[in-house]
């Protein structure tokens, strides 16, 4: 039994060997017929199996938007508009609670100054990051806008 699945394998392995015809390399196209007129500019290929893939044309991109996505980029500029106003009423309210460095103590913050520096330090940190987040919603805005007029 195992003499036969030997056998079969050596047959198997001989088939795959045998089945490579000789392959030409005819400027950018490879081929296994060579024409008379052609012999001269193809060369033959001796390294191995060639594999060719043949590449898939990308359909052309359409220069009119469809209204499904202009409905999307309408609802992307509604939420970044939304997302804007909520940021900068956030920073207003920091800055206002900042009052330009000076804050109002709060309970604890009288007796231990560590405290209110602590503070003064957290509201800078929060200030800046909000206007981080405007910068960044108006680029995201801006985008949308360029990204409507292609």
């Amino acid at each position: 039994m195992t003499k036969l699945m030997l056998a079969l394998m050596a047959c198997a392995c001989c088939q795959s060997v045998f089945a490579q015809d000789k392959v030409y390399r005819c400027g950018n196209e490879y081929t296994n017929n060579v024409t008379r007129e052609r012999a001269a500019e193809c060369t033959l290929i001796t390294t191995g199996n060639v594999t060719v893939v043949p590449a898939v044309k990308a359909p052309p991109m359409s220069s009119v938007r469809s209204d499904a996505q202009r409905a999307k980029d309408a609802d992307a500029r509604f939420i970044l508009d939304n997302e804007l106003k909520k940021a900068e009423a956030r920073r207003a309210d920091l800055l206002k609670e900042f009052n330009n460095g000076e804050p109002e103590k709060l309970g604890a913050e009288t007796r231990n100054y560590q405290k209110y520096i602590e503070r003064i330090a957290e509201l800078k940190a929060n200030i800046q990051r909000s206007e981080a987040d405007i910068a960044s919603i108006r680029r995201e805005i801006s985008r949308l806008s360029g990204g409507a007029n292609r």
